[in-house]
């Protein structure tokens, strides 16, 4: 006698059989794709109201605090961001925004703390871990600072926040101009040490308010050399917004910097600092990885239809996904009766 184990057996045989022939999975987690269109002329390298960025698609990109490593704060500010991207054939630029109610873009005070935001790359095929890459799995990472956004329109130093201040003499700067030294007049190597190894963070001037730097893991992030720093920004903080531009050339010479090639699919990760709740270093706001590809130039409509043509209604991937699954349906309730009819 046919008994119930085998008929469920049987069923799910069947219906497994079909989920496998017609390649419709059980359960499938969607990624998120960033698609870099392709336009024409100039890219808007500081100008985020552009017209240009409506021809990308925005892509909402959630984030959470990192706690895998110390040092992290289990509660971050920043829980999403706003990505789109556009080339046109020989640059990249990518426009991020998101919502901060406050604009920390100083880092003179040692209480005080800046908001800043990362995309980060692959250097190698496949997705290293998303935090700061893994060894033998370095990533590229372009990091723009508000406060170096900041120093491009006018330098902040101690007399920026302490007006009032008073120094009797700079000993080792030029003597003949005494509390008129400023940092240009500090010459002597021996008494700016990172300035003369070239420390991007001690240069009285920021060519660009992003600085290029890798990682392979934790605890390995290193700046690129001065002469290696090819990535410009440009950042705006608007009514509780800010919107961060990056861009660069899309070859590059150098070993460390990713390079892209139309056609092909990368990876990019981002991460948020929130100055105003004291988020520096590892504590921070984090992506997983997102797709990145690359859009091609819009044809007209006619070639399109040349090209492409259209199929009739019921060769359509909808309407025979529907009737698959109507077919398991009408397999799942007949199934159910026999089932309650045949013996244990």
């Amino acid at each position: 006698m046919f008994k119930r184990s085998r008929l469920l057996l049987g069923l799910i045989l069947i219906i497994a059989a079909l989920l496998t022939f017609y390649k419709i999975p059980i359960a499938s987690s969607q990624g998120l794709t960033l698609v870099s269109a392709a336009v024409e002329g100039d890219l808007p390298l500081t100008d985020p109201d552009s017209d240009l960025w409506s021809q990308a698609t925005a892509v909402d990109v959630p984030l959470s605090a990192q706690n895998v490593t110390k040092p992290f704060l289990l509660e971050t500010k920043i829980k999403s961001l706003t990505a789109r991207s556009i080339q046109n054939g020989s640059q990249i630029a990518f426009l991020v925004t998101w919502a901060d109610d406050t604009q920390n873009d100083s880092l003179v005070r040692v209480q005080d703390f800046r908001d800043a935001v990362a995309l980060q790359f692959p250097l190698a095929e496949g997705q290293p871990f998303f935090c700061m890459g893994q060894q033998g799995g370095n990533v590229n990472l372009w990091h723009w600072k508000a406060d170096w956004q900041a120093d491009l329109i006018a330098r902040q130093d101690m007399d920026t926040k302490y007006s009032n201040m008073y120094v009797d003499l700079y000993p080792f700067a030029d003597p003949a101009k005494g509390i008129q030294a400023g940092v240009a007049d500090y010459t002597d190597p021996n008494y700016v040490p990172a300035m003369a190894s070239g420390n991007l963070f001690s240069s009285p001037v920021h060519a660009s308010p992003v600085e290029d730097l890798i990682a392979g893991g934790f605890g390995s992030l290193a700046a690129q050399a001065a002469d290696n720093q090819n990535v410009q920004g440009f950042g705006v903080w608007d009514a509780g917004n800010w919107r961060v531009i990056f861009s660069r050339d899309l070859a590059s010479s150098e070993a460390d910097d990713v390079t892209f090639v139309p056609g092909k699919t990368y990876s990019v990760a981002f991460a948020v600092w929130d100055g105003a709740n004291g988020e520096r270093n590892g504590q921070k706001s984090t992506s997983q990885w997102v797709n990145l590809q690359f859009g091609s130039a819009a044809q007209p409509a006619a070639v399109e239809e040349q090209v492409k043509p259209q199929k009739p209604w019921w060769q359509t991937t909808q309407v025979i996904t529907l009737v698959m699954f109507a077919v398991l349906a009408v397999l799942f309730i007949v199934g159910a009766f026999i089932y309650s009819r045949l013996p244990e």
